[in-house]
């Protein structure tokens, strides 16, 4: 399984670290059954994350072809949009509008990705994955609608409003659409897809690793629908 991480200006590095690392070593465990590459629609390039100015590299391009799994991470900034903005430059120490979360997935309507994230959505052989505002991201680009997903539960009622399926669970497996909530399910996420495309004993190695313990709810799309209760 190649599994390809996309970076994105103002993304949020644990989205991506946590479940590079878990992929990472899932390979590792596995003898090589896993593989992970950090890369931007844009191609090989640095990439500033909205956090801190922390920067990661992107070492290919997007490529639903080469790709088993692509996994969108969400944005890191401001969670409240500022009333004001000070005039201030960028090294001022001050948050600016433009570093305002909505703002920042927006932005990525803007670039090549929704365009190569819809062809990796419409190849059955591809399994999509998001952490947090991933989803809304995938959301906004009307790839989403009619699929179950989850996101930051501070973005479930946009994550409605855009006519996917919101659930409010840990992780949620949609079949080749799997998403995590809030930024530490990237670990849990990263965990899951392990355990479903490569098997439960490396999870659980990696599980072990890290010493991490799994938490949350995983929902399905499978078996039957519930009555109500």
């Amino acid at each position: 399984m190649h599994a390809q991480i996309v970076l994105f200006d103002g993304f949020d590095p644990l989205d991506v670290i946590a479940p590079y690392e878990v992929l990472y070593a899932g390979g590792t465990a596995s003898g090589g059954a896993v593989t992970v590459e950090l890369v931007s629609a844009e191609g090989p390039r640095e990439v500033v994350s909205g956090t801190g100015g922390l920067a990661l590299r992107a070492t290919a391009p997007l490529d639903p072809a080469r790709a088993d799994l692509v996994v969108l991470p969400g944005a890191s900034g401001l969670v409240s949009e500022p009333e004001e903005v000070p005039d201030f430059g960028a090294d001022d120490g001050v948050r600016r509008r433009d570093e305002y979360i909505p703002l920042l997935l927006g932005r990525t309507l803007t670039t090549p990705l929704p365009a190569l994230l819809g062809k990796a959505m419409a190849d059955p052989r591809v399994t999509v994955a998001a952490v947090c505002g991933g989803s809304l991201v995938l959301a906004m680009a009307g790839l989403l609608e009619g699929r179950h997903a989850t996101t930051h539960h501070m973005g479930i009622d946009m994550l409605d409003a855009t006519g996917a399926h919101a659930v409010r669970a840990r992780v949620v497996d949609d079949g080749d659409l799997v998403t995590g909530a809030g930024v530490t399910s990237g670990l849990d996420l990263g965990l899951y897809l392990l355990e479903r495309e490569i098997g439960p004993r490396v999870a659980h190695a990696v599980e072990e690793l890290f010493a991490h313990e799994r938490r949350g709810v995983v929902w399905c799309e499978h078996g039957p629908a519930p009555t109500p209760l």
